[in-house]
């Protein structure tokens, strides 16, 4: 199986197509990128930006360059001997316009007899063998329209075929319905609670052979060289899913977007050569936090939310809303399946039972047999919280173990939409203590990881996992890279920031002063943004959040405060004065902390990936914030003058130290992958040793500093030194150049990161 070095990924759009993407290429190569990692291609609805709503698997999107573009980009690759990956949506197709997908616009119109009905997951009997469609909004039953000469029926934008010889809306294969039906009447199942996204059962040989069909001409012309499966959790079997993949690719470079909880293991049995890198992402962010932050910033974070917020009961809580709300209609068709089982069970009983179950599950899902003691779990912790359903838990429950079983199958790949939804869509806009600790794959609640730690997790990765991606930005976090290393340095200032939030607060008051520390986290870390785009994240962190407005009953009131809150960081000289003064204490230490995080993705265990621009400082916020385009020309243009300086301590710092630092890493991985084939801690000895993190790859060391704002407190590194191992060792990255005792005020007199290279 070939391999990556490093990966570089880019969001192909219309605008940055295959041809442009092509044309990066050389950039990408000078940089080190091994290969380039391209989201998804095969063609998604008109004017996606994102490509995870394909609408048709048998070709690469036209408005992405097409056939044409991806020849043109894997020629390009091959001339320059990079490899190519791309990501991969098995679980959904988008139907958000039904006559753009063939397969769902022939449902529609043929019903159960469609050639292409075995493709989706719906439950034809619940609803009288047709379709739920909710789009109708209230009170406007009266807009849809039947128009015999198009053969279509209309509503405003949205077009729906007529099934043959029919001539009224009743004929039809399906129902338009108000779109509140969604929450407990929709019988197709989602990506998650999004309407527009259909998922298909690749489950079914023909299925699978008709949504890869594209996929496998990739293979069968080599041009593409891996693949990223986004959301194998939402699949009836992913571990079989992954088997079929494996024998279409012919076992190539396979990752999987698997998010794992705080000591989950990723299955060994998958046909998978890791995570897309959620996970290094969480212990990354925790070895640089500092743990004596925890204590003052639980107490700020109680006084703002009225009292100690208790996590667990918190996504327990959210988690429910969910199971009873938005994916009610999931929960509901669970019980169907059991209740055929188990006809004297009550639906009532059964359906709070299951999303009970739901709440209490610990991890994203189980994969029977594997995974039964997370449902052993969950079913002793819904037995405590709620004895009066002991008798239908005791009925249930033998039904959900048994792996075989419709039911238990569909509540598996629910509970993940669960988890999802109610927490880092919801619970994460609501726990406010450290927001660079609210990241997808991370667990909020475990604020610091310790270096030991740090290393034994390293440790196992190598031994593992060494071929499982490393990542700092993605196209799904929550906040930029360098957004968190700067909201990172709160943890050593929490007296400093929680004065601030204070002046804040009472300058720029807001009826949810939780809310608001989540909010000006984001300000302060991104800054200096524009209006806009902290206006969009404010709107959407406060929607998302949903306990004072959401998406669909917005409160005009809380959201002008808010937004008022936005515009005062703008417009008002005593706002600014207290963000100016603040950002004055947490710059410094924000670039060196992002530093050190770029340099521990880049070198640790596994293969890294750079998001694309973040070669740069990258202060992007959630989605589609972190979507916006890249100057890749002043990238090139930087990386080929070869100059680079120390990070300033101000706003407008070039980053070229992050550059400098991206490409040295990444050619060092490319050009001697033999300098990183193995993982050993090197400690660090001295008054200063806790403010530093290194390891030895095989032939490369790296060093990073942690915890700044303490080490320049404390005076710097005094005495404090590496022991290095054998040999001559010199820094790529600085001017250093020593052997035996390194001392760390030498070692880091240019940088507050080196790598090491030993001398051949």
């Amino acid at each position: 199986m070939r391999a990556p070095t490093s990966t570089y990924r880019l969001q192909i759009t219309a605008e940055l197509d295959l041809f442009k993407a092509a044309d990066l290429l050389p950039y990408l190569h000078d940089l080190g990128a091994d290969w380039v990692y391209l989201s998804p291609i095969l063609e998604a609805e008109p004017g996606s930006t994102h490509g995870y709503d394909v609408i048709r698997h048998d070709r690469v999107d036209p408005a992405r360059g097409g056939k044409e573009g991806l020849a043109a980009l894997s020629a390009e690759a091959r001339r320059l001997g990079m490899g190519v990956l791309v990501d991969i949506v098995p679980n959904h197709v988008g139907v958000a316009t039904p006559s753009e997908d063939p397969w769902w616009w022939d449902v529609l119109k043929h019903g159960r007899d469609s050639a292409h009905a075995a493709a989706f997951d719906i439950d034809w009997d619940a609803s009288h063998q047709k379709l739920q469609i909710p789009v109708v909004g209230d009170d406007d039953e009266a807009a849809i329209e039947v128009d015999l000469g198009a053969e279509e029926i209309r509503y405003h934008d949205n077009y729906f075929p007529l099934a043959p010889g029919t001539t009224t809306l009743e004929e039809q294969h399906y129902e338009l319905v108000n779109w509140r039906e969604a929450d407990d009447g929709l019988n197709y199942r989602r990506f998650f609670a999004v309407n527009t996204l259909a998922a298909v059962r690749v489950e079914e040989p023909g299925v699978f052979e008709d949504t890869h069909v594209e996929i496998r001409r990739w293979f069968d012309e080599g041009l593409v060289d891996g693949l990223r499966v986004d959301h194998p959790d939402g699949l009836r079997d992913p571990g079989g899913y992954l088997r079929d993949l494996a024998e279409l690719t012919g076992d190539a470079y396979v990752l999987v977007e698997k998010i794992l909880e705080p000591g989950e293991q990723l299955l060994t049995s998958w046909a998978t050569t890791g995570t897309t890198g959620y996970d290094a992402l969480a212990h990354i962010d925790r070895v640089l936090t500092d743990p004596a932050g925890q204590a003052p910033l639980d107490a700020l974070e109680a006084r703002l939310r009225g009292g100690p917020v208790d996590w667990a009961e918190m996504i327990h809580d959210t988690k429910r809303a969910v199971a009873d709300g938005i994916l009610n209609s999931e929960v509901r068709r669970i019980v169907r399946d059991l209740r055929r089982h188990l006809p004297v069970v009550p639906a009532f009983r059964a359906e709070d039972a299951v999303a009970e179950l739901l709440a209490c599950f610990p991890v994203y899902r189980s994969y029977l047999p594997e995974g039964r003691a997370h449902l052993e779990e969950a079913f002793a912790e819904a037995r405590r919280r709620r004895p009066d359903l002991t008798l239908t838990f005791g009925r249930i429950e033998p039904w959900m173990f048994d792996a075989d079983l419709a039911a238990s199958k569909r509540f598996q790949q629910t509970s993940g939409m669960v988890m999802a939804k109610g927490v880092e869509d919801c619970a994460f806009y609501r726990y406010s203590r450290l927001t660079s600790l609210n990241e997808v794959g991370g667990d909020p609640s475990v604020f610091a990881l310790s270096v030991p730690d740090f290393h034994r997790e390293l440790a196992e990765r190598q031994r593992d996992w060494p071929l499982a991606m490393t990542t700092l930005s993605t196209h799904d976090t929550k906040r930029g890279e360098d957004v968190r290393a700067r909201i990172t340095a709160l943890a050593e200032l929490p007296a400093a920031w929680e004065a601030a939030l204070e002046s804040l607060l009472s300058l720029a008051p807001l009826p949810d002063p939780g809310f608001a520390s989540l909010l000006w986290q984001a300000v302060l870390g991104a800054w200096p943004a524009s209006r806009e785009r902290l206006h969009g994240y404010a709107e959407k962190a406060m929607r998302e959040a949903g306990d004072r407005t959401t998406w669909t009953e917005p409160d005009a009131s809380y959201e002008d405060a808010v937004h008022a809150a936005v515009d005062a960081a703008f417009d008002s000289a005593a706002v600014r004065g207290v963000l100016d003064g603040l950002l004055e204490q947490v710059v410094a230490p924000g670039w060196s902390n992002a530093l050190a995080a770029k340099l521990l993705a880049l070198t640790m265990p596994g293969v890294p990936d750079v998001y694309q621009g973040s070669e740069l400082w990258e202060q992007s916020l959630v989605d589609p914030d972190n979507r916006r385009p890249v100057d890749f020309e002043g990238r090139a243009t930087l990386l080929a003058s070869g100059s680079w300086s120390a990070p300033r301590p101000v706003l407008d710092d070039g980053a070229s130290a992050k550059l400098h630092l991206t490409a040295i890493a990444l050619r060092l991985r490319r050009d001697r992958p033999e300098l990183f084939t193995s993982y050993d801690a090197v400690p660090a000895a001295g008054p200063a040793q806790d403010h530093v993190v290194a390891f030895d790859r095989g032939g490369a060391l790296t060093v990073a500093t942690r915890l700044p704002v303490g080490l320049t407190a404390r005076g710097g590194w005094d005495d404090t030194a590496l022991e290095l191992p054998p040999g001559r060792w010199t820094d790529a990255l600085g001017s250093w150049s020593g052997s035996g005792t390194a001392p760390l005020a030498d070692v880091l007199a240019d940088l507050p990161v080196a790598l090491l290279v030993k001398e051949s």
